[in-house]
């Protein structure tokens, strides 16, 4: 079977650095939006991501790795962070501190609960608990589509 070229979209993701790791960030650098939902399902994501990536771009803020985090604060509403170098004017920065342990899943976004539920196993088999959950969607549909998997990472602050 041929590989398929990157989209030019999307870059292709590697799981290995992502699964099962715990990972440590110190004020890393973030864009941070918000999004409303109907029962945990984002409603103009794609319009957001292109304003703000364009933003980003204009800027020259771009990091070198592409991270988008949703943290679902209800049904209704997620709050996502995209990962700059550096801060963007217009656009609220925040940052991110604390240990996260990584699982990447691969799949349809309708098994998100399932995933969250190992995610939790995984986390309690650690001896560790879990303060909030972060979904890293690491391509659009599109470039899911195309590349064949459909890769998320749920990141656990512990």
């Amino acid at each position: 079977m041929a590989k398929v070229k990157d989209t030019g979209c999307c870059k292709r993701f590697d799981p290995k650095p992502w699964d099962k790791k715990t990972i440590k960030w110190t004020s890393k650098l973030f864009v941070k939006g918000r999004v409303g939902c109907l029962f945990y399902m984002p409603v103009g994501l794609g319009g957001f991501m292109k304003r703000v990536m364009k933003e980003i771009d204009e800027s020259k803020a771009l990091a070198k790795t592409d991270i988008m985090l949703m943290n679902f604060t209800s049904m209704w509403g997620a709050d996502i962070y995209v990962h700059v170098a550096k801060p963007v004017k217009g656009l609220t920065t925040t940052k991110l501190s604390g240990t996260f342990m990584s699982k990447v899943y691969e799949g349809p976004y309708n098994q998100t609960g399932k995933w969250v539920q190992d995610m939790e196993k995984y986390v309690k088999s650690k001896k560790k608990k879990m303060k909030k959950i972060y979904y890293f969607y690491t391509t659009c549909p599109k470039c899911a589509k195309e590349y064949g998997k459909n890769y998320t990472v749920l990141l656990a602050q512990i």
